[in-house]
């Protein structure tokens, strides 16, 4: 058994996931080599495993051209985040989207987002997503769990209706969670997806704080 100190076991963790990828093909979008000196990029994979115990992060997690760079100017910007789980939201680092003016929300428990998505025969998602769509600025959206939720978007952005400034689509599960994140990967929204089945609201707010990290 190893003995390592309370405040040593995420050090030590990271340490062990760094060796494994030594052994590993890191790719982005699954076929690009990730260089060494890709740091954050790294940073957001290793945070997704250490989340997960699944090294297959190291191979399915897709970036749009410079996303991270784009998710830190958009924090620095005071951008609003949106999950579509309370589970998402609580695991996001808020301090330090405070330090940047920033606030992240949820509606997926409002009665009325559940009162519109009865009346429409729609998912919570769905009506939650085109409620945050009448946020002032720019909306960061968060998806661990929904993929209606990245559909809704995916169709108000097709009829020129809205456009998400950025997209972190990791819905974990099997109806229709492989097309509505190839749905996203399609458009020219700035995104991160895991590509395949796997994600879920953890890695949707491990990804966040894997970003948040990096920003002094």
């Amino acid at each position: 058994m190893e003995h390592v100190r309370p405040d040593e076991i995420e050090k030590r963790s990271f340490e062990i996931i760094t060796k494994e990828l030594e052994g590993c093909d890191v790719l982005i979008n699954g076929n690009t080599p990730v260089d060494e000196k890709d740091t954050s990029v790294l940073g957001v994979i290793k945070r997704c495993i250490h989340t997960t115990a699944d090294f297959d992060y190291a191979a399915s997690l897709c970036f749009s051209d410079s996303a991270i760079e784009k998710f830190k100017e958009l924090v620095k910007g005071g951008a609003t985040i949106v999950t579509d789980t309370n589970m998402a939201l609580s695991g996001i680092n808020k301090k330090k989207l405070e330090k940047y003016g920033c606030r992240a929300l949820c509606f997926m428990a409002d009665e009325n987002i559940a009162g519109i998505a009865k009346e429409r025969g729609s998912t919570r998602a769905s009506a939650a997503m085109e409620h945050a769509m009448t946020i002032n600025g720019p909306v960061i959206f968060v998806i661990g769990n929904a993929p209606t939720a990245l559909m809704t978007l995916r169709e108000h952005f097709d009829k020129g209706e809205y456009t998400p400034a950025f997209i972190i689509g990791v819905p974990v599960g099997f109806v229709n969670v492989v097309v509505a994140k190839q749905l996203i990967m399609e458009t020219s929204i700035p995104y991160i997806v895991n590509a395949g089945r796997k994600g879920g609201s953890n890695v949707a707010a491990a990804i966040v704080n894997a970003m948040l990290k990096e920003m002094p």
